[in-house]
């Protein structure tokens, strides 16, 4: 299958075949955009005026999606992914009955927990099928997979990670406290939580994965089969110890469950987890994002060689001008380097240089 905006894109899913087996191919892995040198002068459209049309208009998105595609190149592993945004309304919370407000300037979505008090029973959560945003999310993953064969990848989405759909069922602060009075509940509903995730997951695999010949998510990566990337934003508030014991067992689960998993590291106050992560044997890629304000991936080489020493495949998002520098320092089998470029012309060059800088 050829794309209309990724000409190379065979060529892209071969890089992406070997990088998930940790094989080598020239170089390592790069997704580079950029403006596309010859793209069409067109105008982006304007967002609907209410918060809630704003992320689920299909002809907005729909026009959205063909303005970036249209207007951006490319490089390497990069690709163009048809995307409905992360507000917080696709989530597996919404779908079980949190009301959830939506903010068109921040692009945010803010749950209300439901299970609130000391009497709570996860188990009794389900998926309603006719909770609004389930269908609404269906709605819009059918319209993404109807647009983009021959164009685009559509996405899967992002709809919660371990511990996190827990968080926003019942609110953070209460789940810390659960976790210090009651950790075996806390891991109980959280497994509980995963099988419901993995039957959501499997209704919009089902919608999507044919159109685009595999599956990308919130996270731009693609792969044949069934991916995501795996994420717990509460394990930044937890020792070691309880993420152990409370949420790897159901992130082991999820990654049994899926073909390809990246787990998205995301602060340096969940940089400690990673050594409980590296030993997962389905995971195959952690991506180790240090977090707004934080110095570049490079200042913490203890981490990224631990993940590469550990055999698991590396995600960094890096400035172009740091590439070099990332290429000296670790290995580019199984790197993955995500950057953006000025121009198009820029993206090209180091793509090439790239090649040269690689080594195992």
């Amino acid at each position: 299958m050829s794309l209309l905006y990724k000409p190379d894109w065979e060529e892209a899913k071969q890089h992406y075949l070997a990088w998930w087996a940790g094989e080598a191919f020239g170089r390592c892995a790069v997704a580079v955009t950029a403006p596309r040198a010859d793209g069409p002068a067109l105008t982006p459209p304007g967002p609907p005026s209410d918060p809630t049309r704003r992320w689920t208009d299909l002809d907005y998105l729909s026009a959205l999606n063909e303005y970036q595609h249209a207007t951006t190149f490319y490089g390497g592993e990069a690709f163009p992914s048809w995307q409905h945004g992360q507000p917080g309304h696709a989530v597996l919370p919404t779908f079980m009955g949190c009301p959830v407000t939506l903010d068109p300037e921040t692009g945010t979505g803010w749950v209300e927990p439901i299970l609130t008090g000391d009497d709570w029973d996860v188990t009794t959560m389900q998926v309603d099928p006719d909770n609004r945003w389930w269908k609404v999310t269906l709605q819009i993953l059918r319209r993404a997979a109807g647009e983009s064969p021959g164009k685009s990848i559509p996405s899967v989405g992002v709809f919660g990670g371990c511990g996190d759909n827990l968080a926003w069922l019942r609110g953070s602060e209460a789940v810390l406290i659960d976790l210090a009075t009651d950790p075996d509940r806390v891991r109980e509903a959280t497994w509980y939580l995963m099988g419901a995730w993995m039957d959501v997951y499997e209704t919009f695999y089902s919608i999507i994965h044919d159109a685009g010949e595999g599956t990308t998510c919130w996270f731009r990566l693609w792969s044949p089969g069934r991916f995501y990337a795996a994420h717990n934003d509460l394990s930044y508030m937890i020792s070691p110890e309880m993420f152990r014991q409370v949420f790897l067992p159901a992130i082991e689960r999820q990654t049994q469950f899926l073909d390809h998993t990246v787990y998205h590291v995301d602060g340096v106050g969940s940089f400690n987890h990673v050594p409980a992560l590296v030993e997962l044997p389905r995971l195959q890629a952690l991506q180790i994002l240090p977090g707004a304000g934080k110095p570049s991936p490079l200042h913490y080489l203890d981490t990224l060689h631990l993940v590469q020493e550990a055999g698991k495949n590396l995600h960094i998002t890096i400035a172009p001008e740091e590439v070099e520098d990332a290429l000296e320092l670790l290995s580019a089998r199984g790197l993955f380097i995500q950057t953006r470029c000025d121009t198009e012309e820029q993206a090209r060059d180091l793509l090439k240089k790239a090649e040269n800088w690689s080594h195992d």
